[in-house]
């Protein structure tokens, strides 16, 4: 494996897609609002968030390399990291530098939309860097920011920044569909640690399955995973969503089957959780695909 490759497998590509995601949400909403970005603005918006998305990946794989839990974790498909830097260690400066540019590289875009549309960018923009910079080595110690950080992170930063770099108003609409990728968010890295929990304990770290136990941080999986659906609904009730957002809740069904009632028994076994892990990526993603289609659809003609 060349070191350029495993700088590669350390951004975790496979993982990139949720970044794309929440900045369609942000473009769907714009348009929704009667705004036409650039092609230009609407390119930079996808490349910060995909940039942003490989920054704090890359920072999590570098240290979780030199704090050593990456020696004692058990990797799975979900979670532990990609691997690549106990396989060639010599990766790991290169690792670091990709991080340093890729963070260059989001700055450099935020300073773009800053220059366009003013101080809310610098907002939106520097939290979501402190996030990038602070996750591993700091949040990681505080279980409530452990459990907010990567849902606001891609919620109210990415989903709204989105919005705001592409020219659109915060409305209700935007903060609901922030609000239900920041619930979605937060559940898939809740449930994403519950096999790395022995391992995080011995290095420090402080989330949620470390305090209260896998059993009941499960629960709070479930109830993360049902309300993103619940908010979905009654924005829909409301008509802060339009009517055909509805199908983002297609795969409630699966969710309650594959994944809420085998979480309990799951919590216990790791070769149950493995396919709980990876219906709940499935749910997620297809969550948040469909919410931005029908946000797309449903935008008024004209």
């Amino acid at each position: 494996m060349t070191t350029s490759v495993a700088v590669l497998r350390a951004s975790r590509p496979n993982f990139l897609l949720l970044a794309p995601l929440c900045a369609g949400l942000g473009l769907a909403l714009v348009w929704r609002q009667g705004v036409v970005p650039s092609l230009l603005d609407t390119l930079l918006v996808f490349a910060g968030a995909l940039l942003a998305h490989a920054a704090v990946n890359l920072l999590n794989e570098y240290e979780d390399f030199a704090s050593g839990l990456d020696l004692i974790t058990r990797r799975t498909p979900f979670s532990g990291g990609s691997g690549s830097l106990p396989q060639q260690p010599e990766a790991a400066p290169p690792v670091l530098m990709a991080t340093a540019v890729t963070l260059t590289l989001v700055g450099l875009i935020g300073l773009w939309f800053l220059w366009q549309r003013g101080w809310p960018m610098l907002v939106l923009g520097g939290a979501g860097v402190v996030l990038v910079v602070t996750y591993t080595r700091w949040i990681t110690r505080s279980p409530l920011l452990c459990l907010l950080a990567p849902g606001i992170g891609f919620g109210p930063v990415m989903v709204l920044g989105s919005v705001i770099a592409l020219g659109g108003r915060l409305d209700s609409t935007a903060l609901v569909t922030a609000l239900v990728a920041l619930l979605l968010v937060s559940e898939l890295l809740l449930l994403n640690q519950l096999p790395d929990t022995e391992a995080d304990r011995q290095i420090g770290r402080r989330h949620l399955p470390i305090t209260l136990g896998r059993r009941r941080a499960a629960g709070l999986v479930s109830l993360l995973l049902m309300a993103a659906f619940m908010v979905i609904a009654l924005g829909v009730g409301a008509a802060v969503l339009p009517a055909l957002c509805l199908v983002a809740l297609i795969p409630a069904p699966v969710a309650l089957w594959r994944i809420i009632a085998r979480l309990p028994a799951a919590t216990i076994d790791d070769q149950r959780l493995m396919p709980v892990l990876a219906a709940n990526v499935a749910v997620i993603l297809t969550c948040l695909a469909l919410l931005l289609v029908a946000l797309l659809l449903a935008t008024p003609a004209g």
